[in-house]
Parts: C-alpha cells; structure tokens; sequence
C-alpha cells in the first residue's frame, strides 16, 4: 500500500533527502475568497481542504513533521464573526479528524497557550491528541493561539523558575535547555518554511526553530496549494546548499 502511494510522486525527488520537519504559514485564505466575491470563511473551509490534501500527500512522502500556522496569538485582533467561525472549523477539524484522516496513520497535537481557549477546544485537543498518541506516521503539529515570541517568553519563565528553586545554576542554560522547553521539544527544528500568498516574513512563527530553515514564499494563496506544490518546494529545498554556517 505505501508502494501505492508513493509511486505517484514525481520521480525527480530525492527520497533520500527529504526534509524531516516543514513549517507552513497558510496564508492567503481571504485574498483567495475575496478575489471570487464570496465570505471570508469560504476561504478559510477551503483551506482546510488543502489542509488535509497536503498532510496527507506529506505523510505519503515519509515527512516525519509538519507544523502548520493555524491561528496566532495576534488573530484574535479580527473581527468577532471570524474569530469565531476560525474556531468552529478548528473545533470540526479536531472532532472529525479521526474520519478526516482516516487511514492516514496521522498523529495530531496542538502547539501553542491554550489560556484563551474555550473549555471545550481544550477537552477536544486533549482527546484528539489521545485518540491519534499511538500512530506512527506524520506527526502534526497545529500552531493553534501560538505566538513564537511568547514561546520563548514562557520557556524563559520555565527556566528562571528552575534557577530560582535551585535546579539549576544559569551557567548551565544552553541551547538544549532552551529546547527542552518549548512546544516542540524533542522534535527536530524545522528544515523547511513555506509560505503561501506572496508574503515574505516569519510572522511570529517558530522564530527558535526555523533559525537555519530553507525559506520558500510561494505566489500561490493557501486554497490553491496543492500536492505538486509541495513537490516542488521539497525540489527546491533539495537543491540548495545547506551549510550551517559552514562552508
């Protein structure tokens, strides 16, 4: 069966230098409805569609994480109505994604404060990340009411408490500690970002873990992107030179 579905994917990547975490801001969702005069949230159910179409296709490839910007810290500035309806969907996607992703072997945590979540999308995310613990394929990670700077604000906190206690002396803060206390800890940092619309900035996204990541900003809105798309940014990134600072 993995033979199957690996067979359609183009003969020109190298599956044996595939990254191993890729970040994705989905941006473009409005722009995308705005341009055919329907509702903002049209745009954003069809991004949902691309969504799933993109794990999915990932998790065939082998990708072992995908980290995608669902809703940050600074989208509760918009208006109400849309605030509200980005939820509901959320709330269906983790209600639903056993069936949604039925098959897919897709594990599904959530990432980012959940203090200004309601009660319910906390008990949700609790038993959606319950429900997909044991699978052993992609990992998902949804950015959900995630900021990078508080990220980092919090893991700063998590380890001045620590000095403070005691535990630990801050001389033996390094790198690795720092990791230990984000959201991500224990997952690879990101290899690739990619970034649908045309935009060109990080927006507060991983700003630790896509330190030495290949950035791709694709003209594509979020809707459009589909698996060939992917295709051809793994391409790209596999074409680049990655150095580290090395030479």
């Amino acid at each position: 069966m993995m033979f199957f579905k690996r067979k359609n994917i183009d003969n020109s990547i190298d599956m044996s230098n595939l990254p191993e975490h890729i970040g994705v801001i989905m941006d473009g969702n409005g722009r995308w409805a705005k341009k055919r005069g329907l509702p903002r949230s049209a745009g954003h159910k069809a991004g949902a569609e691309s969504l799933k179409k993109i794990v999915t296709e990932a998790n065939n490839m082998g990708i072992k994480y995908i980290t995608v910007y669902a809703f940050s810290t600074e989208n509760w500035k918009r208006p109400k109505a849309e605030v509200d309806y980005l939820m509901n969907l959320l709330m269906d996607y983790l209600i639903n994604a056993e069936k949604t992703l039925a098959g897919e072997n897709v594990r599904i945590r959530a990432i980012g404060s959940r203090a200004e979540l309601s009660d319910e999308m906390c008990r949700q995310i609790e038993k959606t990340e319950k429900l997909t613990a044991d699978r052993s394929g992609i990992v998902m990670n949804i950015a959900l009411n995630y900021g990078g700077r508080e990220e980092l604000v919090n893991a700063t906190r998590s380890l001045c408490r620590a000095v403070a206690d005691g535990k630990l002396a801050p001389e033996d803060i390094t790198e690795e500690k720092i990791e230990g206390e984000l959201y991500t800890a224990n997952q690879p940092d990101v290899d690739l970002l990619i970034r649908t619309s045309g935009e060109q900035r990080l927006s507060n996204f991983m700003l630790w873990q896509v330190s030495y990541a290949e950035m791709i900003f694709v003209k594509k809105a979020w809707p459009d992107f589909k698996p060939r798309d992917l295709h051809e940014c793994i391409r790209i990134y596999q074409g680049r030179g990655r150095r580290f600072g090395g030479i």
